[in-house]
């Protein structure tokens, strides 16, 4: 097995750090939502002479706050591009830059009265988001060994996790979710843009950007001998499979209209596309969004309710460190099989806990409402053993370098499309529509995407990306059972 050198877990943690901005930035505003629509109000009338009912406070709020998944999917589209034109590591460093001045803006628009900056700052932010997880993954896939690259891609999701942990501790309203510190809450996401720009500045470029895309083979040398503390046996052999993969790679670097209409690599691109769907369309979207009102419905007091919903932060961490050593060993197809398997079965209970429930207005009992906690929480462990980091590393693992960046920001687009689609049915339409049955959905969705790992997904683990690529061009559908 390859050694785990200082050089690599400095980069890949600088790496990651990115996905943590995303993560903290995805529910943040959730927690102060009462005293930023104040804020909206206050800053309406400073503007405009009139007050805002609450219909219209609810409105800005919403695009608020879905203003930052419309700059993440603007990111995604534009994240391959950036990773070809400028490289991996360039990129990122653009994009932190990016969401430093977004961070700023969101941070100054109390100071300057205005909802309108506050906006803007969530798109910025959204933006860099974007961006990010379309080029940490790939910078992540591209710097680690074959025999660790499933370990070290699930960091993608520790600090996803990481993130959105952090900002619902700093959310609560003892700490900064309220009037005074939100700008504060929302000013910590410069942090982890000044820690990833000041060590990325001293990060190797990703080598096989180099070798395979720019043909600058001594400088690949030069970063992987950074990575792999010298050992020239290995680098010999890493830069052997890389010359390998550009002599057999039948597709040229290629923009998303062409990747769209390529047959060699329409399994693949279906695969990844699918595999992104069953992590957002599982209903984790949806307990992120509104664990609260599970637990309160549970019989969990209001203040309560909140220091419950840290749990399910807490626990997305802790399995997720859980499943570094697993990647690698167990595969990945086996760990997302058993992920969605497990979180169908768990819907499934939802339901039936759900029903189990006795109407509003009547005293909870003890027993159905502990039986929705722990089947809410089984969820979210099932969710942590695949679903939740393997889609982030599968494209990086199923594309070589000409399509990788395309195929990265289709699927990336899909799984943010995808965030705002079940961000606004579920409330909108499942809740209102299904009541007790809100999770039944999901379930046969689940069901549906279990059936299709289990025939389709072939195992990636321990295989060269060439090899991956080859298996699935020769035997298409058929790649699971080889």
């Amino acid at each position: 097995m390859a050694a785990v050198t200082s050089t690599l877990v400095r980069s890949v943690f600088a790496a990651v750090l990115g996905m943590f901005y995303f993560g903290y930035n995805t529910g943040v505003v959730n927690a102060p939502a009462a005293s930023i629509q104040q804020f909206t109000n206050l800053s309406y009338h400073s503007h405009y002479g009139t007050y805002l009912n609450k219909a219209q406070q609810d409105t800005i709020f919403t695009i608020i706050t879905s203003a930052f998944i419309v700059g993440g999917m603007v990111g995604a589209m534009g994240g391959g591009f950036v990773a070809d034109k400028i490289g991996r590591k360039r990129g990122l460093i653009v994009s932190q830059m990016t969401g430093l001045i977004g961070a700023i803006i969101m941070a100054i628009s109390k100071p300057l009265s205005s909802w309108e900056v506050l906006l803007v700052g969530r798109l910025v932010v959204g933006l860099t988001a974007g961006l990010n997880t379309v080029l940490v993954p790939m910078y992540v896939s591209e710097i680690a060994p074959v025999d660790l690259r499933g370990g070290l891609g699930v960091f993608n999701q520790l600090a996803v996790t990481s993130g959105i942990f952090v900002g619902q501790i700093l959310g609560l309203s003892e700490v900064l979710g309220n009037e005074q510190g939100w700008p504060w809450l929302l000013a910590i996401a410069v942090i982890p843009c000044v820690v990833q720009l000041a060590i990325l500045m001293v990060s190797p470029r990703s080598p096989r950007y180099l070798a395979i895309s720019l043909e600058q083979v001594d400088e690949a040398r030069k970063e992987l001998m950074k990575l792999r503390n010298n050992d020239d046996d290995m680098v010999d052999r890493e830069l052997e499979e890389m010359k390998a993969e550009k002599e057999a790679e039948q597709e040229p670097e290629m923009s998303i209209l062409e990747l769209l209409s390529s047959k060699n690599l329409r399994v693949a691109l279906i695969i990844c596309v699918v595999m992104h769907l069953s992590q957002q369309f599982s209903g984790m979207v949806a307990i992120f969004y509104y664990a609260v009102n599970f637990f309160e419905s549970a019989g969990i007091s209001v203040d309560n309710a909140k220091y419950a919903n840290l749990g399910v932060g807490s626990i997305m961490v802790a399995m997720t460190l859980v499943t570094i050593p697993l990647m690698d060993r167990l595969g990945r197809r086996i760990l997302h099989l058993v992920g969605l398997v497990g979180m169908c079965i768990m819907a499934i209970l939802i339901v039936i806990a759900q029903n189990l429930m006795p109407k509003k207005g009547s005293e909870v009992s003890g027993g159905s409402g502990g039986f929705l906690i722990a089947v809410t929480l089984g969820f979210v462990v099932f969710f942590a053993v695949g679903p939740g980091s393997i889609p982030w590393m599968i494209a990086g693992e199923m594309f070589t370098q000409g399509p990788r960046p395309a195929a990265s920001s289709v699927v990336v687009f899909v799984n943010w499309a995808a965030n705002l689609a079940v961000g606004l049915l579920f409330p909108l339409v499942l809740i209102p529509e299904l009541d007790r049955f809100t999770f039944l959905p999901f379930a046969i969705l689940l069901a549906v995407f279990s059936v299709f790992v289990f025939v389709f997904l072939p195992e990636t683990k321990g295989k060269t990306v060439g090899e991956t690529t080859l298996l699935l061009q020769e035997k298409g559908w058929g790649a699971r059972r080889n």
